[in-house]
C-alpha cells in the first residue's frame, strides 16, 4: 500500500526517519511516496504551502503521514496544516491522551490512569478563518457552525466511542451563551445521541469541563467539541498525559484522511538528532490501524510501551539520573524491544485485516445540505453601521429612513443594548448594530432590505449586515444584552 508522506518543517525530517525506521524494521507493508510540503515550500513561492506535485499525489493515494510543518509570520499565507484538514475535508481531529508508564505526570503518581479521547470538529468555525477590521477600531470574526458538518464529526464521534467500547460521550459547548451556534452542535449531539442508547451520552458546559479535566480526567472517555473549544481542551488533554511529545494526531475525511505530529517544528534543536519522535510515532501507530494493520500496530505499541515502561527516554521527559538517548538510539531501542510485552496496557497482537486501496474519483464538490423542516422567511435585519455619536441621535437618525415597512426595535454597541434603554456607564466603540423588524410581522422581501440599506447609507457607513430570519415561529437569530 502506497502512502504519501511529508516530512515536514525543523526537527520533521529527522522524526520521520526513525518513525518510518521503525516501520521498516517490523516489516509493515507500507511504500512511500515523498510529497513536498511546509514553510521551504512557502518560500519557493508556492502560497498554500504544498507544490501541485503534493496536491495531486495526496488525493490520489488518500492517506498523508506529515511532520510538524510551520507557517511563515507576518506574510499573509495561511496555515498549511489547516489548509489541508480544510481542502481534502478531513471534518474530524481525533486525539487520543493515555498513561504512558515511564512519562510522569501529577496523575501517574497520584495512581490515577487517564484514556480520554478528543473529537474535535476540524475544518469550521475558527478554522473558517473568515475576518474583517468593520472600523479601525472594530475586527468581525465570522464562526461558521453548519448542521451538516456537525453531523459529521458528531456521527463519527459516536461511531469511534462504539468501537472503543467506551462508557460514555460529552459534549462540551458554550451553549449557554452561544445559543445559536453552540445550540446548534449541541442540538446535532442529541440528535445523533437517539440512535446510540448504548452509550451514556452528556454535555458539559466547555470551562466547567475543562475544570472537571484537571480535577478528575478519569471519568471521562470520549469529548466531542467544536474547533477553537476542542483545540483548547486537546492541548491541556496533552498536558495531563506529559505534553505535545506523547499526544497522535488523527484528521478523518470520508476520502482522505492525515496523520501528523501537532507539536511544533523546535527549530532550536533542529539537525541535533535529539528531538522525540513519540507523538509522531503515536500518531503512526493510528495510521496502521485506520490501514487494517492491526498486527504491527500493537506490535510497535507494545515495544514503545515497554521501552517507556523500562525507563529508555530521550532528554525531554523521564528520569534525569538516566542517560537520555538521541532520537535514533531511541528508535534503535523500540526496534530492540518486539515482540516484548509491557506490564501495563498491553495491546493484543491480531491478524492484518485484508485491507484494498481504495482511489476516489470524485467529478465534482459534494453538497452537503439538511431537509428544511419549517417555512423561512425574513422579519428583519441587523445592519451594522459605523458611528462616534451617541445611541439617542444615532436612533433618531435611523427612525427617518423606518419608512412603512420597518420598527427600528434596538440599538445595541458590542452586543448590548444601549437604546431604547441602557446604561450611561456602557462604554462604547464606534460600530453599532441597528435592529429593524417588520411593522406588522408580515414577512419581508430581499427587496425591502436593499431599500432600507440605501436610504440607511446617506447617514452612516453601513459595514455588514445580517437578515434576521424566522423558521416558522422560531427567531433564528439571537438578542442583545438587555434586550
Amino acid at each position: 500500500m502506497n502512502i504519501a508522506v511529508a516530512n515536514g518543517d525543523g526537527i520533521g525530517p529527522e522524526i520521520m526517519e526513525a518513525v518510518l525506521k521503525i516501520f521498516n524494521a517490523n516489516k509493515t507493508p507500507l511504500e512511500y511516496t515523498v510529497v513536498e510540503m511546509g514553510k521551504w515550500v512557502f518560500d519557493k513561492g508556492f502560497s498554500n504551502g504544498m507544490t501541485p506535485e503534493a496536491k495531486q499525489t495526496i488525493e490520489k493515494l488518500g492517506i498523508l503521514f506529515k511532520g510538524p510543518m510551520e507557517t511563515p509570520k507576518g506574510k499573509g499565507v495561511k496555515s498549511v496544516n489547516v489548509t489541508a484538514r480544510k481542502t481534502w475535508n478531513t471534518y474530524a481531529n481525533k486525539r487520543v491522551f493515555q498513561t504512558l508508564h515511564g512519562v510522569d505526570t501529577v496523575f501517574s503518581k497520584a495512581g490515577i490512569p487517564i484514556d480520554v479521547t478528543i473529537v474535535r470538529e476540524n475544518i469550521e468555525d475558527t478554522y473558517g478563518g473568515i475576518e474583517h477590521m468593520l472600523t479601525h477600531d472594530v475586527a468581525l470574526s465570522r464562526r461558521f457552525i453548519t448542521r451538516p458538518g456537525s453531523l459529521q464529526v458528531i456521527k463519527y464521534a459516536f461511531e469511534m466511542a462504539t468501537k472503543k467500547k467506551a462508557r460514555r460521550i460529552t459534549c462540551g459547548h458554550k451553549a449557554n451563551i452561544m445559543k445559536i451556534t453552540d445550540g446548534l452542535f449541541l442540538e446535532c449531539f442529541y440528535e445523533v445521541a437517539k440512535d446510540y442508547p448504548h452509550l451514556k451520552a452528556d454535555d458539559v458546559i466547555v470551562d466547567d469541563l475543562c475544570m472537571k479535566l484537571v480535577t478528575r480526567p478519569d471519568t471521562f472517555d470520549v469529548v466531542v467539541l467544536t474547533n477553537l473549544q476542542g483545540d483548547i481542551v486537546s492541548d491541556l488533554c496533552a498536558g495531563l498525559v506529559g505534553g505535545l511529545g506523547f499526544a497522535p494526531s488523527a484528521n478523518i475525511g470520508d476520502h482522505i484522511c492525515i496523520f501528523e505530529a501537532v507539536h511544533g517544528t523546535a527549530p532550536d534543536i533542529a539537525g541535533k538528532n535529539i528531538a522525540n519522535p513519540t507523538a509522531l510515532l503515536l500518531s503512526g501507530i493510528a495510521m496502521l490501524r485506520h490501514l487494517g494493520l492491526m498486527q504491527n500496530a500493537a506490535e510497535i505499541e507494545n515495544a514503545l510501551l515497554y521501552t517507556l515502561e523500562q525507563g529508555i527516554h530521550t532528554g525531554d521527559f523521564g528520569d534525569k539520573s538516566n542517560p537520555s538517548l538521541n532520537t535514533t538510539q531511541f528508535a534503535d531501542a523500540i526496534i530492540s524491544n518486539f515482540g516484548k510485552q509491557p506490564k501495563l496496557n498491553a495491546k493484543e497482537v491480531i491478524p492484518n485485516m485484508p485491507v484494498t486501496p481504495t482511489s476516489f474519483r470524485l467529478e465534482k464538490n459534494p453538497m452537503l445540505v439538511s431537509k428544511e423542516m419549517e417555512e423561512e422567511h425574513i422579519a428583519g435585519v441587523d445592519l451594522f453601521i459605523e458611528s462616534d455619536e451617541q445611541p439617542e441621535v444615532i436612533a433618531k437618525k435611523c427612525q427617518r429612513h423606518a419608512g412603512v415597512k420597518f420598527n427600528l426595535i434596538n440599538v445595541s454597541n458590542r452586543g448590548t443594548q444601549v437604546w431604547p434603554t441602557g446604561s450611561v456607564f456602557t462604554n462604547l466603540v464606534n460600530q453599532y448594530n441597528v435592529r429593524f423588524e417588520s411593522i406588522d410581522g408580515s414577512p419581508l422581501n430581499q427587496q425591502d432590505i436593499i431599500g432600507l440599506y440605501a436610504s440607511l447609507s446617506g447617514n452612516f457607513k453601513i459595514c455588514s449586515l445580517e437578515l434576521l430570519n424566522m423558521f416558522g415561529e422560531k427567531k433564528a437569530y439571537s438578542l442583545a444584552q438587555g434586550q
